[in-house]
Order: C-alpha cells, then sequence, then structure tokens
C-alpha cells in the first residue's frame, strides 16, 4: 500500500488543481484580453502586422478541460542502458483530437479520440517509444542515449484543448512525452484552445517539450522584418517567460519557410524547425528542415505504423519545402 502513496497524492494535487480550473479561467481569459489589448499597442507600432491566422476553430460546445479524464501517473521512459546509438526517427504530426463537425473547413485535421488512442496503441506494439526533439538533439549532438525502442516524436500543432484533454492520458498510458507547438494568439480558450495551466501540466507534470508555431500561426514567408521579429523572436521569449521552458524549435504554420525565415530562427536561438514533409528525421539532416507526417482521419492504426515504415528511407527534404 505504501508504494502507491505518491500515486494517490499525486492524483489528490491534480484534482485540486483541476478544482481550481474553472475558477481561474474568468480572471485568466480577462488577463489574456488585457495581454492582447498591451500587443495590440505595440504591434500598431510595428511597419507591417501579421497575417490573419489560419488554423481551424472547433465548432460548437467544447468540454470542460479536465471533467472525466482518466489521471494516469506518468513514469517517462528513461535512457537505455545499453551501448550509444545513433538514432534516426519519424516525427507526427496532429491538430485537433475530436471528430471533425460537419462543415468543418479542414477536416483532415481532425482525428478522433477513440482512433488516436488505437493508433497509439499500433505505434507502441510496433516497438515504437515517444521522445522529444530536445532528445533528439541530445542523441545527435551530446552522444546521450535514447529510450530503448525506435524512437519517434509526437508533435500537437496549434495547441487545442482536446490535445490536453484527450490526447494526454493515452500518451501517459505508456510514459510518453509529446511536443507541444504553441501559437501565442488566434486560438483562444473560447475557440477550443488549451488554457496556460494545462500547457503549465503538460509541461511541468506530464514532461511535455513546449515549442512554437509562432505569434498567431502566420505565413512565415509572407512577413517583413517586424514580422518576424513578432513571429519569432517575440513569441519565443513571451513563451519562455510565461512558461519556464526552453522553446528551442519551432514548427512552420502550413510549412512555409524560406532561407530568410531561417535566418531569423537561427537569430532567436532556435536549434531547429520542422517542415509538413514526409520522413524520417536525423543527424545529418538540415535540423531548420526536419521532416514531419502529418496524421489523418483516414489513417488506420495498422496503416499508419505502415506509412512511418515506409518513410523510412526516404531522402532527407533539404531544401524541397523551401521557398
Amino acid at each position: 500500500m505504501a508504494a502507491s502513496d505518491p500515486l494517490e497524492a499525486r492524483r489528490a494535487r491534480r484534482e485540486a488543481r483541476r478544482r481550481q480550473v474553472r475558477r481561474r479561467r474568468l480572471t485568466a481569459l480577462g488577463a489574456l484580453v488585457a495581454i492582447a489589448a498591451v500587443v495590440a499597442v505595440g504591434v500598431s507600432l510595428l511597419s507591417a502586422g501579421p497575417a490573419t491566422p489560419t488554423a481551424p476553430k472547433l465548432a460548437g460546445k467544447r468540454h470542460a478541460s479536465a471533467k472525466g479524464r482518466t489521471v494516469a501517473a506518468v513514469h517517462l521512459a528513461q535512457p537505455c542502458a545499453g551501448p550509444y546509438r545513433l538514432e534516426r526517427a519519424p516525427i507526427l504530426e496532429y491538430h485537433v483530437i475530436a471528430p471533425a463537425p460537419a462543415g468543418a473547413p479542414f477536416p483532415e485535421l481532425y482525428v478522433a479520440p477513440a482512433l488516436f488512442a488505437q493508433q497509439m496503441a499500433a505505434v507502441h506494439a510496433a516497438g515504437f517509444v515517444a521522445v522529444t526533439l530536445d532528445q533528439l538533439w541530445a542523441n545527435w549532438h551530446e552522444h546521450r542515449n535514447l529510450p530503448c525502442g525506435k524512437p519517434v516524436v509526437i508533435s500537437f500543432d496549434n495547441g487545442y484543448e482536446t490535445q490536453f484533454q484527450y490526447a494526454e492520458p493515452v500518451l501517459a498510458r505508456y510514459g510518453w512525452a509529446g511536443d507541444e507547438n504553441l501559437q501565442l494568439f488566434g486560438l483562444d480558450w473560447a475557440n477550443g484552445g488549451i488554457s496556460h495551466h494545462e500547457i503549465r501540466e503538460l509541461i511541468h507534470d506530464d514532461g511535455w517539450e513546449l515549442d512554437t508555431q509562432g505569434w498567431n500561426h502566420s505565413d512565415m514567408v509572407t512577413q517583413d522584418a517586424a514580422g518576424l521579429r513578432l513571429q519569432i523572436f517575440d513569441a519565443r521569449r513571451l513563451l519562455r517567460r510565461w512558461f519556464h521552458a526552453p522553446v528551442n524549435w519551432f514548427c512552420y504554420p502550413s510549412g512555409e519557410y524560406d532561407p530568410t525565415v531561417i535566418d531569423a530562427l537561427r537569430a532567436a536561438g532556435f536549434r531547429g524547425s520542422t517542415t509538413e514533409v514526409g520522413g524520417w528525421a536525423g543527424p545529418s539532416d538540415d535540423p531548420y528542415a526536419l521532416p514531419r507526417l502529418e496524421v489523418q482521419p483516414t489513417m488506420s492504426p495498422d496503416g499508419l505504423v505502415a506509412d512511418v515504415l515506409a518513410m523510412r528511407d526516404d531522402p532527407p527534404p533539404g531544401d524541397s519545402g523551401a521557398h
């Protein structure tokens, strides 16, 4: 019984935090509105503002963030004790973990929770173990072992609340951490966005990695110097201040980038970035053009694994995604 006490204590702490979520959200929403107002004043001083966000929004009433969620003990996989191995890995790309509502403008970005759970079960059964981009970097450049198994990065774009509600419990079942590519604005709590409290829980309780898609999911190629500073420099600085996380990786909104964007990412201190070009990421690849596989609702669990394995010998994307 004593062995389960830490788990029970953790559950009690998380439940106590969840009871505070409803009370905090109105306050948090008001704070975000105030921050956005201040930001708007600053943005008005820039020579050109960012483009309109292109991320899809959930239709209908959204779920309460924690109600009904299964709280799982998270014991993240530890580095393999065997000889050092340099690894390559696929990076999976998810968006909304929910069935696509009727008339959704981007139905391909929705994966139902039950299908997501089945896909993760198939990935696990195929011998994969989830790692973060920072863990891959440490393997490639610092000669650190990854957890035993075939590494895979499971990334989530934009910052939908369904990623916290449905994806986190599934990954926790396997002791896996995800990679949250958060956009700062344009997808708020009222429109299906994840809350700051939930992001903190993913990072600090569940070991997820926090990365970004910029200020508001704008096309990076269309930005002038001021826009790139807002989307890249300012977005990273604000996320690091909000969440006390390194935010080392950028995710190109809609996969759009060019050499100017890459130069801005380097100057801002990002280690690299991910694209929408299929393939496995490896140490010899351009770190600012890492490939990913977008997971769609038409992919069966076995089909997803087959697609991942089929990409293993694809050449790196190189400059094929650049403009």
